[in-house]
């Protein structure tokens, strides 16, 4: 069994089930402790011709035979078969539930935790909480209740029924399985340690072999499949080695035993011969009674089952609660209220923001302002910062008091859902799920129609391409939408944003990927239909900024210009040169086009 903070309410729970499994493993366990007496019976009237049933010496004639030994076997056998399947119900049905609500609690976690966390835990070792983990808990709680019961229940009655036939001969062979006891309990701290290092090695290996399908395709074109194979090599003989160390010390476990449950073998005959010998015993009870010592053998293997079962329980709950346990660095704090709806004004005050574990600041002392509806460009280098303004607009980060407000509201005294609510954002990394093209486009509505999903897709000029393919909007797209281009991928995220018609829009390089004939559609499209709702897009080119009514110009986390784009081409050398040079780059490719 395994006892812990989230899983000891599961006993509570699901008691009703585990009672009626321990009320037919009780069962099981008694009807299965007559078999040694019919052994007995069988072995007597076969050496003496007569057998002693209920005080009373019968002869060992057929009618016996059927009526006080083939009879009652079969009700025994019966009997095992129902309590046996009850008992399986009960336990493991329970132990399949207990692994579904805590799978689920988990889940809840990880969809509070913080964009850092994710940073810092790679999706691999995540998974093998899921999986390796679970699974784990999940065999020790259904098997640990059965094996703790059963152990406790059939070794009570066995030795019970041992010490009723001969007191010294029982506790001669209970004497090995006390030593066993206190030898497995210090195994099995080693084993909880082994354990623990086996399922980091597992997480590594699950990690390095998650990255590497991810991006197989950039392993192929840079000729580095072999450089991958040797290290995927070196991971797994790091968990082949953490393997065996496990195994290791659960095979001597296993050995000690062994060696223990025959060493009491040993003493049975030996001094049971004994007493057949002197005429205390006959042969018919030695053999009752080395059927009994044979139904304490499984409560015995199972203890040391318990031990290993326990080990890596222990350790696989551990690494499930310190996930539990994690507190989101990002959520609602005590005093937040409901705004109503949100308007989509935005306003920066003297911003100052560094990433949790940077050195130095992301962004330093900004200040800019968007009214509600407005267009806005952010234009700058790459690492300028401009990707940061976006993720502490939704929350991505934790921002002080006083530097960051929506709608005239410090952002901070608003909860994270209502804002996310009220806005729609497109990332760089355009990530589609592996469903069909309509309920990504859709992803953010419950209620829609085809119409709607139609009409955004045309709005981010992607219709066309989409109905080319064989099954148009129900196409089932590959994972992270490999089965698109980056073009196609941006169009469909881009749908997916206007399908929310979201108050606040946060575009990050939207149109990178696309042609510049295809970026000019799509920002006319843009420009008709939100129409009076707030639209940011990030973006390098000048070309996809330049007739926003604001532009806010970003360098090294500072925000050096903000205007229009004559203003800026006014105002602000930097701006002025990247559009020079993003004339003479557009220039040369003409040239070199004609």
């Amino acid at each position: 069994m395994i006892f812990g903070k989230y899983v000891n309410r599961y006993y509570l729970k699901y008691g009703f089930m585990l009672l009626i499994g321990i009320a037919a493993l009780v069962m099981v366990d008694y009807v299965q402790l007559l078999v040694p007496e019919l052994y007995r019976m069988t072995l007597n009237g076969l050496s003496e011709g007569v057998v002693e049933v209920n005080g009373a010496m019968l002869p060992f004639d057929m009618d016996l035979l059927l009526d006080h030994i083939c009879r009652p076997l079969l009700f025994i056998i019966l009997s095992l078969v129902i309590g046996r399947f009850v008992w399986r119900i009960c336990f493991f049905g329970s132990a399949v539930k207990m692994e579904t609500d805590l799978r689920s609690l988990m889940f809840d976690r990880c969809k509070e935790l913080s964009q850092q966390f994710y940073n810092e835990n790679k999706v691999g070792g995540l998974m093998s909480l899921f999986t390796n983990d679970l699974e784990t808990i999940q065999d020790c709680f259904g098997g640990g209740i059965l094996m703790a019961c059963d152990a406790l229940l059939l070794g009570i009655l066995s030795i019970v029924k041992m010490a009723r036939m001969n007191v010294w001969l029982t506790l001669f062979a209970l004497i090995p399985m006390l030593l066993l006891g206190a030898v497995g309990t210090i195994v099995g701290r080693a084993m909880t340690k082994r354990w623990d290092s086996r399922q980091e090695a597992f997480s590594r290996l699950s990690d390095f072999s998650q990255e590497s399908f991810s991006g197989i395709s950039v392993i192929k074109a840079f000729v580095r499949e072999t450089r991958e194979l040797l290290a995927f090599a070196r991971l797994n003989r790091e968990n082949e080695n953490a393997n065996v160390e496990y195994v290791r010390i659960s095979v001597l476990l296993n050995i000690l035993v062994t060696l223990f449950v025959e060493s009491v073998l040993c003493v049975i005959f030996g001094y049971g011969g004994y007493l057949v010998h002197e005429h205390v015993f006959n042969v018919g009870e030695l053999m009752e009674f080395t059927g009994y010592f044979t139904s304490v053998i499984w409560p015995i293997m199972a203890i040391a089952e318990l031990i290993d079962m326990r080990s890596r329980g222990k350790a696989s709950l551990q690494r499930i609660t310190k996930l539990i346990e994690t507190e989101p660095d990002v959520k609602d704090r005590e005093d937040v209220s409901d705004p109503g709806v949100i308007r989509g004004q935005i306003e920066f005050r003297d911003l100052s923001f560094t990433y949790p574990g940077a050195s130095s600041p992301s962004l330093s002392h900004v200040s800019f302002k968007i009214e509600a509806g407005q267009r806005v460009g952010i234009i700058g280098k790459t690492g300028s910062g401009k990707t940061t303004i976006a993720d502490l607009i939704l929350r991505q980060y934790n921002v002080e008091d006083g530097q960051l407000f929506i709608d005239g509201r410090d952002i901070n005294t608003i909860p994270i859902k209502t804002l996310r609510k009220y806005t729609a954002y497109v990332p760089q990394d355009n990530f589609l799920f592996s469903d069909t093209i309509e309920n990504n486009i859709a992803f953010a509505v419950d209620d829609f129609s085809d119409e709607q999903v139609y009409d955004a897709a045309q709005f981010a000029g992607v219709h066309d391409d989409i109905a080319e393919f064989p099954e148009k909007y129900g196409t089932v797209l590959g994972e992270r939408g490999v089965t698109v281009s980056g073009g196609q991928k941006q169009r469909i995220s881009i749908a997916r944003a206007l399908m929310k018609d979201a108050a606040i829009t946060i575009m990050d390089d939207a149109v990178s990927a696309v042609d510049t004939k295809t970026e000019e559609r799509i920002l006319d499209a843009l420009r008709n239909c939100r129409n009076g709702q707030t639209t940011i897009m990030i973006a390098h080119r000048v070309s996809t900024v330049e007739d926003m009514d604001l532009i806010i110009y970003v360098d090294d986390g500072t925000v050096t210009a903000a205007g229009t784009h004559e203003q800026l081409l006014q105002s602000c050398e930097a701006y002025r040169k990247t559009v020079e040079l993003q004339k003479l780059e557009e220039e040369r490719r003409d040239d070199l086009n004609a």
